[in-house]
């Protein structure tokens, strides 16, 4: 190979300064663009706005006293989401009950009502769930006699949360 074989060859395959250029401006767009999403998110995350998962606490469980010889009854919760997320009750299960459904008081109009059994509860962001005899309770059937101030173990189950487990005193109707 001659000298001037090799100046040629050498020119061919050394970057001139556009190449480099054009190879920092194609190598720096994509990194700037990812940089400035990671920003985005930050701020986003820092102001609050990304928002929490939920976290449930649940309180103030009764479950009613059956009256006469009657089975079934209800329990009532105070379900609390103080996460920034939303989530559902789906179930609820006990090992003293023999049944367990959610269930929703439901006016006719006609003055009767009824119970029927309802889709999961929405436990909204926080928000507060206080179930009642006039809305969203726990229709259970007893396996064995109560007495009024008994306790009664319970594990609320959630779509998104991790099962809560919590107890209900028993209490008579109305009080």
């Amino acid at each position: 190979m001659t000298e001037s074989d090799r100046r040629e060859v050498t020119q061919v395959w050394r970057p001139t300064r556009l190449r480099l250029r054009e190879a920092y401006l194609a190598a720096a767009v994509p990194v700037i663009a990812c940089l400035a999403g990671l920003c985005g998110l930050t701020a986003w995350a820092a102001s609050g706005a990304a928002g929490t998962p939920p976290r449930i606490a649940v309180d103030d469980g009764r479950v009613f006293l059956p009256y006469a010889d009657k089975e079934n009854t209800a329990a009532f919760f105070r379900i609390s989401n103080l996460g920034g997320a939303d989530d559902q009750l789906i179930s609820v299960t006990s090992p003293a009950v023999e049944q367990v459904m959610l269930s929703r008081h439901q006016s006719t109009g006609t003055g009767a009502d009824s119970m029927n059994m309802t889709d999961p509860v929405d436990i909204p962001a926080g928000g507060t769930v206080d179930m009642s005899p006039f809305g969203v309770d726990v229709m259970v059937k007893v396996k064995e006699r109560w007495q009024a101030g008994q306790v009664v173990p319970f594990v609320l189950h959630f779509r998104h949360s991790m099962p809560v487990e919590t107890i209900a005193i028993v209490v008579r109707p109305g009080s």
